[in-house]
């Protein structure tokens, strides 16, 4: 299989999952390194597909679909209150579907998330420890904004209203 046809296979792979796919789950289907993977997406990308990098994997944004309704909120807390925030957001039936900061030299930086339940949100902690990883916010000193994915504007309304007693929702 050359390079063109591994690529259009990640794409049928993509469009036929139905949850994230690793590049190291793809690595070992085509039997090729983590790192071709990733270089085959980056070329996918600059072709056209509309392929995000979550914390579990690869998902075809094109092919999503959330219904419900889209906002955005804003947070304010420190690294040791991450999983609070985030767990408060899926308790009301939201997706976290990324965190976004503006950079006052890169401008605005987004990382996708894609947290759904409580089990992606502790995933996503413990790999952000194993990583030693900086949370985004850190870089504005706590504050960001997330895109939340709600059922209907009440659920956004809960977790507007948990946030704010948590102490967690920017002012």
């Amino acid at each position: 299989m050359n390079a063109e046809q591994r690529r259009s296979e990640i794409l049928t792979c993509l469009t036929q999952a139905k949850e994230a796919v690793s590049a190291t789950s793809l690595a070992k289907l085509f039997s090729v390194s983590r790192q071709i993977i990733v270089g085959d997406v980056a070329i996918l990308r600059a072709a056209g597909s509309d392929i995000a990098a979550t914390p579990r994997g690869y998902i075809l944004q094109s092919d999503r679909k959330m219904s419900g309704v889209t906002h955005m909120i804003a947070c304010f807390h420190d690294g040791a209150q991450m999983e609070e925030e985030l767990n408060i957001c899926v308790d009301h039936g939201c997706t976290v579907v990324d965190v976004v900061v503006e950079h006052p030299v890169y401008g605005q930086l987004e990382g996708m998330l894609d947290l759904s339940t409580r089990y992606d949100v502790s995933q996503f902690v413990k790999k952000v420890k194993e990583q030693s990883a900086h949370a985004l916010s850190e870089l504005t000193d706590g504050i960001h904004l997330h895109t939340l994915k709600c059922p209907d504007d009440e659920a956004f309304e809960r977790v507007k209203e948990a946030l704010r007693e948590a102490g967690l929702l920017y002012r």
